[in-house]
Parts: C-alpha cells; structure tokens; sequence
C-alpha cells in the first residue's frame, strides 16, 4: 500500500468514527447540561465546596466562580510543584524552580499544556497525577461551561442568567469526561500503553552508560491529555514517545480523541437553540477548514524531489516511521486546529510550507474544531462577524439566532478576536528587540523567527505544542509564555460571558423575508471566508517573514 493511499484511508477511517460519535455524544451533552437532577457522587462534591447548585448566575457571578476557581488551582499547582521535593513518589525529583513552577501552573490550568520542561526527568507521580491530570479534567470542564453558558445566552430571552458555574463543572466532568477517560485508557492500554506507578530503572547498558526509564499512569493521562484537548505529555517526547502512543491504531484513537467532542459539541449546540440545522452549519464550516488544512498538509508533506525525498517517501524528517506522512499529519492538523497541543512529530522539521500551516491552524482562533468549548464560543463570535458583515452589505440590522447585534455584542466580539493577536505580535516584537531572548533560537533569519512567533502562537492561543529548536526555559520565555497564557485563556471569556449575558437579556427578533437564512451552506461560506479574511489581516506580515519566507526560498 502507498503512503499516500494509507494517508488517505486514515482519513475516511477517522471520518466515519467521528460521524458515529456525533449524534449519541452530541445529545449527551445537551442534556447534561439541561437536566435539572443532581447525581449522588456530584451531591458530595457541592457540599464539600459549598456551592448551592440550583442557584442561576448572571454574567459577572458566572465569570467570578470562572476565575476564582482558576486562581486558587493556579496557586495548588504551583505549590505542590514548589513541594515536590518533599513529597513521597516524587522519584528523587527535586522541587520546580520558581519561574518555571509559575509557567507550568499557568499552562496547564489555561488549558495549554506548554511545557519548558523534560517530563520524565522533572516531574514525579505526585505530581503529575494529583497535580497535572487533575488540571486536564478540570481546565477542560471550565471551557466547556464557558460555551454552555454563551450556548443559553442565544437559547434565553429577557434573563440575564446564564445557569450554575459549579454545576456546570462538575456535571462536564463527572458525566462527560471520566467516563469516556475510563474506556479510552482501557483502550490504550490494549494497545500498549503503560499504567504503572513504578520508579526510575534501567533499560539497558550501552558504550559509554546507560538507559533509564521511569513508568507512570500514562494510559489514564494521556486519555484526557486528548480527550480535554490539553496535550501535555507525560514524557518529553509527547506522543511520538512509545509508551504514550504505542502503534498507528493508539495514534488514530489519539486523534479521534482530541476531535470528538470539539465536533460534538455542535450538535449540543443545535439542541440547546432548538434548531439542529445551526448546529449543522457551524459543524461544516468546522468540518470544510480541518478537512482543507488536513489535504493541503499531506499534499505539502507528501510532495518531494530529490533521491532522499523518493527513498522516504516524502518529508519523513521528525515524523515516526510507524505513524507515516499520513498519520503525522492527521495528527498535527487535529492538535493545532484544536487547543491540545500534543505532537507525534516535529513541527520544526516540516517542509516551509507544512510548519505555516501548524502556525496557521493556531492563528485562526483554533475553532475548527477547537478545543473543548473554546472552538464552538469561538466559532460562534465569528458567526457573529459574520452577521454583522452581512448586515452592512444589505443595510440591515445584523440578527443572529434571533437575537440582535448592535453595537454592545460587535464590541464584545471585537475585542475577543484583538487579544490573541495582540499578545502574540507584542511578546514576539518584544523577544526581537531584546538582547537575551534571540539567544534561545537554534536556527537563525526566517526559521528562528517561526520558532519564536510559533512560541507566543502556542501560548496566547491555549495550543501548547512546540515548533521545537527554542530553549523556553529561560526566565523571559517562562514569563511571558506564562502570562500570555493566562491573558489569552481568560481574557476572552470575560467578553465571551459577557456578551452571553447580553444575548440573554434581549427579547428575541421574529423571523422575516429579510433575515439572513444562517442554517444555509451560503452562511457556512461566508463564515469559512469571515474567519481566513480575519487572520490574513492580522497575521499575513508575521507569517511572510517566517514560514512563507522559509518555503518560498526551499
């Protein structure tokens, strides 16, 4: 079989497993966050955190508990990292230093993952069980109940209330989270996948030392690494390492994992509004970016000249020979059109063009189909764009889902789409000027420049991954990855809840002749064309000098 054919058939496979996940886990989700019933095991949570479940929030109460429960796990974490030393399991690891404890709680609640660090050499089971898998369960919930809030907004009229943050966290991840964790890790273990709690030891003598090892819970993490759409590896290597990610079936599973709930997600969406066909829309605006940036990565990497390239098979350069072209770019669409972040390849070492369309997956908001939650309220702000460019092209107020968007709801939308951005060219412009930050690149004139502006792309945007080549961890990059991590993670749902609150407040529009049919594939077009308008503006000259520079000259 052809490299290209089995590409190709990974594809369709990965297809066909998300069109059956799509309806039963869609519908799921809608009615765990409808129902009005409160399980036994979530009852126990409530009392022991003092929440009142039944109580609805507006907006700023909502956004509060958002934040107040992001900040005391950002303080958990980074003082249990500050501990570890002292900490039974930790393997003889010592304590994190300040700086990057700081980076490392920042990313992993934020829901990025970006680590400066060598897992299996800095973090012991303490730590990465009851520290780092925690945060991929709970930061994975939070996004969730953030979409689910601005889901009611348009579902709700003439209420500010947008439901129970609590509720909404803990039904995400008792109902929704662990149990699917549960099956995949079994999965992954069949596949090969370690689960153990065992310690450092050695794995074979060789000229000149030694190989060492430690195990861990892999399977059950590396499950909601995916599933939450984190990607922080258990081991440095990510998923390109063997006890993360086995064979090419683990590595299917792996890319269904970090895609099903993202696309799902539309489907509860549809059952929230009352109107399926919205869900539907939005699902193949989604589903037309991931399965075009999917082709074009293949045809980039597939394409070759040269007697190396033939032998290969392609740019076979940082990817795994048991995952292939096909695989490595399957995988490397999903986690960067997604939030996750997590890698089986090396990005740095993908044709020019290949490593720009990474950057490029990121740059777009990550809403095709995002990371849980943030890709569908993010989708959603460009559908609200979207209608309001409609609206000026015909003179007529933009109406979405039959609620209004005057100039309240565009400046809300106007100021998420700004933050990313503005903290990825600032942070990037600012490492250039500096002295010291250029001193972490490996490569230097345009590809020294992707490894940077990929760096601040990873971080603002919640991705994690790693261009690779970068020394990150240094006091500079551990700082502002840091901070454009939290920034670019909460910033946008302040303006997300927000702007839900507005939506639910208003009393909703009747249907006329003139309103814009947003259920039509003519939407969906204009939508696709909303969101590559959008990041071409705001990202083409940063891109010139990096990627596109670097591939134009290959």
């Amino acid at each position: 079989m052809s490299p290209v054919l089995a590409g190709v058939l990974q594809l369709l496979a990965l297809i066909v497993a998300l069109g059956l996940s799509y309806r039963p886990l869609g519908d799921h989700m809608a009615k765990v966050y409808s129902s009005e019933k409160h399980l036994r095991p979530e009852k126990w949570i409530y009392k022991a955190i003092g929440a009142n479940p039944s109580v609805e929030m507006r907006w700023p109460a909502y956004l509060r508990g958002v934040l107040a429960f992001s900040a005391v796990s950002v303080l958990f974490l980074y003082l249990l990292q500050r501990v570890q030393g002292s900490l039974p399991g930790s393997l003889g690891f010592v304590s994190i230093d300040p700086d990057q404890a700081f980076n490392t709680a920042a990313s992993f609640v934020a829901n990025t993952n970006w680590q400066s660090y060598y897992g299996e050499q800095a973090m012991g089971h303490v730590v990465q069980t009851g520290g780092l898998a925690v945060q991929n369960f709970v930061s994975a919930a939070v996004g969730i109940a953030v979409a689910v809030a601005l889901v009611r907004g348009f579902a709700r009229s003439r209420t500010g209330e947008l439901g129970n943050f609590w509720a909404d966290l803990v039904r995400g991840t008792v109902r929704i989270l662990l149990p699917i964790s549960v099956i995949g890790a079994l999965v992954l273990v069949a596949c090969g996948a370690i689960q153990n709690f065992s310690g450092i030891h050695e794995v074979g003598q060789f000229t000149g030392g030694s190989q060492q090892w430690n195990g861990g819970a892999v399977a059950s993490q590396e499950v909601i690494k995916e599933l939450g759409t984190n990607g922080g590896g258990y081991f440095n290597a990510n998923s390109s390492h063997p006890f993360e990610n086995p064979n090419g079936l683990s590595n299917l599973f792996e890319i269904y994992l970090i895609l099903v709930i993202p696309f799902a997600l539309t489907r509860t969406f549809g059952r929230m509004v009352g109107s399926l066909k919205q869900g539907y829309a939005i699902l193949g605006t989604m589903a037309a970016i991931w399965v075009g940036f999917t082709a074009l990565m293949m045809w980039t990497e597939f394409a070759h000249s040269g007697p190396a390239f033939d032998l290969a098979g392609g740019a076979m350069e940082g990817k795994e020979t048991r995952f292939g072209i096909g695989g490595s770019s399957l995988f490397a669409v999903a986690t960067t059109l997604t939030s996750t972040g997590a890698v089986n390849s090396f990005h740095s070492s993908y044709t020019g063009f290949g490593g720009g369309i990474t950057m490029l997956g990121m740059q777009l908001g990550e809403i095709a189909p995002g990371g849980v939650g943030s890709g569908l309220y993010g989708m959603l702000i460009m559908a609200i764009i979207a209608v309001f460019i409609a609206g000026l092209m015909v003179g007529r107020t933009p109406e979405y889902l039959g609620k209004k968007i005057g100039t309240r709801e565009i400046k809300f939308a106007a100021c998420y789409i700004l933050i990313t951005p503005a903290l990825v060219l600032c942070f990037t412009a600012a490492s250039f000027v500096l002295d010291t930050p250029a001193h972490s690149m490996t490569n230097s004139g345009a590809h020294g420049f992707s490894e940077i502006l990929y760096a601040y792309t990873s971080g603002a945007n919640n991705n994690g991954s790693a261009f690779a080549g970068l020394n990150a961890d240094t006091q500079w990059f551990n700082t502002t990855i840091g901070i454009a991590m939290l920034l670019g993670r909460f910033l946008p749902m302040v303006f997300v809840l927000a702007l839900a609150g507005s939506l639910a407040e208003q009393t909703p529009v009747p249907e006329t002749a003139g309103t814009l049919r947003t259920e039509k594939p003519l939407f969906t077009g204009l939508l696709v064309g909303t969101i590559l308008i959008i990041t071409g503006l705001t990202y083409f000259p940063a891109l010139a000098l990096g990627p596109l520079a670097e591939g134009l000259a290959a």
